[in-house]
């Protein structure tokens, strides 16, 4: 686990969680935190997915997940410490968007279930009209993809870190028929 996700996540109630269940705790880790740059690995994993897992919280303090889909690639590696992806239309509903008006705190959730593997991220996320923005619109553009770009979405990552495989069931994509 690398020190970024290690100091925003073992908070002092995770760590006494892992006292009473565990019967010991990870040491806590002190100093500033510095953001995790994503690597080679972390960079082709992301570009791989076709899919992932979006949370935010809302002004009432209630989490928000929500999946994204598209085709292989579509949320792109700006640089190693930048994620974005275009925001077609879609249901109308715009709860990520809302909640990032007042809080930009993100969490990523990466799945690969054939090869068992799971990424998890956390970043701090903007959303620009993509009218306002047109350099960043035609970076984040999949080639072919037939849908109207409505929104950017910006990740700065801040932490990342990989699951173990234990309870990762397999699956199979269903083939066209």
């Amino acid at each position: 686990m690398n020190s970024a996700f290690y100091q925003l996540t073992f908070t002092p109630s995770v760590l006494a969680a892992q006292e009473k269940y565990n019967g010991h705790s990870a040491a806590q880790a002190d100093g500033a935190i510095k953001p995790n740059p994503l690597g080679p690995e972390e960079s082709a994993f992301i570009a791989e997915r076709d899919s992932f897992y979006l949370a935010t919280t809302g002004e009432t303090g209630w989490p928000y997940i929500q999946h994204r889909g598209g085709p292989r690639g579509f949320l792109r590696v700006l640089d190693d410490h930048t994620l974005g992806f275009a925001d077609f239309g879609g249901n109308r509903q715009l709860i990520t968007v809302g909640n990032l008006a007042t809080n930009n705190r993100v969490a990523l959730f990466f799945m690969d279930y054939n090869r068992r593997e799971r990424m998890k991220l956390l970043g701090h996320a903007r959303v620009l009209d993509a009218a306002e923005a047109p350099a960043l619109a035609t970076r984040l553009t999949v080639p072919g993809y037939r849908a109207r770009i409505e929104r950017l979405f910006v990740i700065d990552v801040v932490a990342f870190d990989w699951n173990c495989p234990q309870h990762i069931t397999p699956r199979i994509p269903s083939q066209p028929t």
